[in-house]
């Protein structure tokens, strides 16, 4: 997955980001030259990678993975099959494999449960973790939003936290993103 500083300017990044970005590319100033989302994490960390995902093109179809990979995650914090359907049909949908009505449907399914979930929450905190869990299902089924990947990987990053595994589950999205890009890389695109 690759862009351009210019293509991430666009989006007008924070300024504490963009000026480390600038710095750790040896730059003063956006251009057109290809960088690596990986390049991107190496110098600014997940954070950014993940934000400067909303200036990739052509690569709908690999976030759209990897945001059910996120998602995918905390599943074992799960506990109504609607959340779990809707990664099924978040996948499928991002090979192609699934309509837009039936993304539609899943969407709803996932955040009908992730409310259940939330409300039941409210009134037993301890199971706070499984509607930040459900919530990513939700978002990995909306993943047809250029930047729901972000969304699901905020929910399963929220989840890991309320389960004690922020800084593991950070450095394992982190280490799938770089195996994207590196395959990328690899095949020529």
């Amino acid at each position: 997955m690759k862009t351009t500083l210019n293509k991430i300017r666009a989006y007008h990044p924070c300024r504490d980001g963009w000026e480390k970005l600038l710095c750790g590319l040896g730059k003063t100033a956006a251009d057109d030259e290809v960088i690596w989302i990986d390049q991107i994490l190496d110098h600014n960390g997940v954070n950014d990678a993940l934000w400067c995902l909303r200036a990739v093109e052509n690569c709908d179809r690999e976030i759209r993975l990897y945001a059910v990979w996120c998602a995918r995650r905390v599943q074992r914090h799960m506990t109504d099959p609607r959340s779990i359907a809707a990664f099924a049909v978040a996948e499928r949908r991002a090979r192609g494999e699934a309509s837009d009505e039936e993304l539609a449907s899943a969407r709803g399914l996932a955040w009908a449960a992730a409310r259940a979930v939330a409300y039941a929450a409210a009134t037993h905190a301890a199971v706070a973790h499984a509607a930040a869990a459900h919530a990513a299902a939700y978002m990995a089924a909306a993943c047809a939003a250029k930047a729901a990947y972000m969304a699901a990987w905020e929910a399963a990053a929220a989840a890991a936290v309320r389960a004690g595994a922020r800084d593991t589950e950070r450095a394992a999205q982190a280490e799938e993103l770089r195996r994207i890009c590196r395959e990328m890389r690899e095949s020529g695109r």
